[in-house]
């Protein structure tokens, strides 16, 4: 079991300086990982470009994975990201997780006139990973797709990790798509619509049987999981990882900022307090 941290790119957060603080002080407390999310617009408040954070956090950390949960391909060049992407993994010296998805929200979609159907996000982005996949091998490389035409070209250096940068796949359950979209590559990182303990352990069970049935590679899978849990509630949060780590989780992503449907971030779990929970250690120590 590993455990990581889990914050967005913006608000308190929208700063790559702090971003790079809180991620080292997660490494110094035990933590395994430190993720961020990869945002680029909207809701009134600072942000931070999510690839010049990840550039600070790998020079202010030696130890744990860093990456984004998730970046939305459909709104960017595959051949942009392949470019970051590398960047960031010689700059952590094989380090960084690439997790992806379709994305949401108006602001960074309908309103800067990015595609709005998400079938249409969806198969973009089975294209944009074949492409990242393709010019991570640092072999001459093209492609003729729906979205994305490339002629040859050769992209170097290459990762440093072999076979490649991990991916891992996000997406709302019950929708099934971006489920057999993860089963074939590294990591699932399912999210749920509900706040519901009992509801979110049966649909993770779900999750799992789903991407069991459509896996065809012998590799162990990923299952990353975020909440929270409380220093002074050890019994409760053994509760909590050990329900996930029974149902296959590998990944704990603890996320105690506010819920990501609220856009209320301006005061509410301000840096100080992440920070005070970041130095109480992973859940795994109490």
């Amino acid at each position: 079991m590993k455990f990581g941290i889990y914050l967005p790119n913006f608000g308190p957060f929208g700063d790559a300086r702090v971003l790079a603080s809180l991620a080292r002080d997660a490494e110094d407390s035990g933590w395994d990982g430190f993720f961020i999310w990869d945002h680029i617009a909207g809701m009134g408040l600072p942000m931070v470009d999510t690839w010049v954070a990840l550039a600070s956090i790998a020079l202010n950390t030696h130890r744990i994975r860093i990456g984004t949960t998730v970046t939305p391909l459909p709104r960017r060049r595959p051949w942009k990201v392949a470019r970051e992407t590398v960047s960031i993994d010689h700059l952590s010296e094989g380090r960084l997780i690439l997790g992806v998805g379709i994305g949401g929200g108006q602001w960074e979609w309908d309103d800067l006139g990015e595609q709005t159907d998400l079938k249409e996000r969806g198969m973009m982005l089975d294209e944009a990973l074949y492409i990242l996949v393709g010019l991570w091998t640092g072999e001459p490389f093209q492609y003729e797709g729906r979205y994305f035409h490339i002629k040859e070209t050769q992209f170097l250096p290459k990762p440093v990790q072999s076979p490649r940068i991990p991916v891992w796949v996000g997406g709302f359950w019950p929708h099934k798509a971006p489920f057999r979209r993860a089963a074939s590559w590294d990591g699932i990182f399912p999210l749920f619509e509900t706040d519901s303990e009992e509801e979110q352990l049966t649909q993770l069970k779900e999750v799992v049987s789903y991407v069991s049935e459509h896996r065809t590679s012998q590799t162990p899978i990923e299952l990353i999981c975020t909440g929270f849990t409380f220093a002074d509630k050890p019994s409760l949060a053994v509760e909590i990882i050990g329900q996930r780590a029974a149902l296959g989780m590998t990944w704990w992503l603890e996320s105690i900022t506010p819920s990501r449907f609220s856009l209320k971030f301006k005061d509410e779990w301000p840096v100080d307090r992440m920070r005070e929970r970041i130095l109480q250690g992973p859940p795994r120590n109490k």
